[in-house]
């Protein structure tokens, strides 16, 4: 049979039978390049039986444990044998480093394969000599050929192998070069069949595109067992290990760390660290409680309005979804009266943490309103709620659990969504206060 030749996106991985300036499907230029379509070998084909499910013996205690508990718990209790992994997260974010900490953790006991395509064995060897591993059973290989790295890890069969970076990998046969669809595409598929056959588990790591989202075909996501996200702003010190797929344990599950110099140490009590560099009796900060996966977590939102210089006045977020925060400034404007539309505004988040909880609404719209006034924010007090175009307060999910949280770290008032107010109005350790609207919330929290 003759090779073929087509045209596929790099971006999307839609297939065209002409070359084209501008793909169809995802509009992107440019990416549209052409690659070979190897023959289909005809393969004789065994039957399996199928097993009962009752007869399958399994159990919780041959999940391998990384000894990072933050990990652990994003992965639900460990690392299961077999199982394939996709990292992914923004370059020089710290995934390279976080998985050569779990290479060293691991090898005390079990065998760790570590390949790299992007570095040298002498300089994986320099980086883990800064990080303070020392090896153990850990073994590395640089090589981006798919059929040598399939042949090391049939010959070792380790216990965990990690591949760094899925994008360099290609298979000689391809004529496309490493990084395209049909690479990334069928290397993955080799991965998948190599964990399942092994009984090795597979971490690969990916890269993101300017979007943020993993660079490659989108069926790279659905062909692994686990898909993380590694996310934090480059010149901020802490970092979140979010799961956004997980077959063994729960989604959007995250994990906290703080990059330091010998590597990512683990962050017990993040809301503790976030609240640490808080200003005290200044305007236009106030401290919300959100919900991250099953944890709740305390952040401190900032905002700040003053006269705009031009007619167009300047609207800007970190860490909070710019759409939002025009959305909860148009609520002020038309339910509270406030003047805004000549005054620059400025919104964030501090310790470079991305909010997308709705929970955070009210405590965006009291730190504005604070800003405005140019009065601060009653102290010791957390403020929790979603905001509606109406300007009421509607409820959110596993209050209690937030309230806890801030009772535990000192904070002695709670202003939630009168809905949820009813069943916590006997806290033991917190005031807890209900409030119907934006109005009430501001009346009541600014001094």
């Amino acid at each position: 049979m003759k090779e073929k030749k087509r045209f596929v996106c790099q971006q999307c991985g839609s297939i065209t039978p002409k070359w084209m300036g501008r793909c169809s499907e995802c509009g992107s230029w440019n990416s549209i390049v052409e690659e070979t379509v190897l023959p289909i070998k005809k393969v004789s084909i065994g039957y399996k039986s199928p097993l009962p499910l009752n007869e399958i013996i399994y159990s919780e205690e041959e999940r391998i444990l990384t000894s990072i508990h933050e990990l652990d718990r994003v992965l639900g209790g460990g690392v299961v044998p077999g199982s394939l992994f996709l990292v992914g997260g923004d370059p020089g974010i710290g995934k390279s480093t976080l998985m050569l900490q779990i290479c060293g953790n691991l090898s005390k006991k079990r065998s760790v394969l570590y390949i790299s395509g992007e570095e040298s064995e002498k300089q994986i060897k320099l980086r883990a000599d800064r990080l303070g591993i020392k090896g153990g059973k850990l073994f590395i290989m640089a090589e981006n050929d798919m059929n040598v790295i399939e042949a090391g890890i049939k010959n070792l069969r380790p216990d965990v192998a990690i591949i760094d970076s899925i994008q360099t990998v290609y298979f000689p046969d391809l004529s496309s070069g490493p990084g395209s669809v049909s690479q990334i595409r069928e290397s993955t598929v080799k991965c998948l069949r190599l964990s399942k056959e092994t009984g090795t588990a597979i971490f690969i790591i990916g890269h993101v595109t300017k979007e943020g989202s993993l660079a490659g075909p989108k069926l790279l996501e659905h062909m692994v067992d686990c898909v993380l996200y590694f996310e934090g702003e480059r010149y901020h010190s802490y970092r979140l290990l979010r799961s956004v797929k997980n077959r063994f344990g729960s989604t959007n599950e995250i994990g906290i760390f703080e990059m330091r110099d010998r590597g990512l140490i683990e962050v017990d009590s993040p809301s503790k660290y976030l609240l640490s560099g808080k200003a005290r009796d200044t305007a236009g900060s106030a401290v919300a409680c959100i919900l991250e996966g099953t944890r709740p977590l305390l952040v401190e939102v900032q905002a700040l309005v003053s006269r705009s210089g031009f007619n167009l006045p300047r609207r800007q977020t970190s860490g909070i979804d710019y759409n939002r925060a025009a959305l909860l400034i148009a609520v002020l404007e038309k339910k509270l009266g406030f003047l805004l539309g000549k005054e620059d505004i400025f919104v964030n988040v501090a310790g470079g943490i991305k909010v997308e909880e709705p929970g955070a609404d009210l405590a965006v719209v009291v730190t504005i309103a604070s800003s405005f006034k140019n009065r601060p924010v009653m102290e010791d007090v957390v403020i929790i709620g979603e905001v509606g175009l109406a300007g009421e307060v509607r409820a959110v999910s596993q209050l209690e659990k937030r309230v806890q949280e801030s009772a535990k770290l000192g904070f002695s008032k709670a202003i939630v969504p009168y809905e949820n107010a009813v069943d916590l109005a006997n806290h033991p350790k917190i005031k807890v206060e209900g409030v119907k609207n934006v109005k009430e919330a501001v009346e009541i929290s600014i001094k």
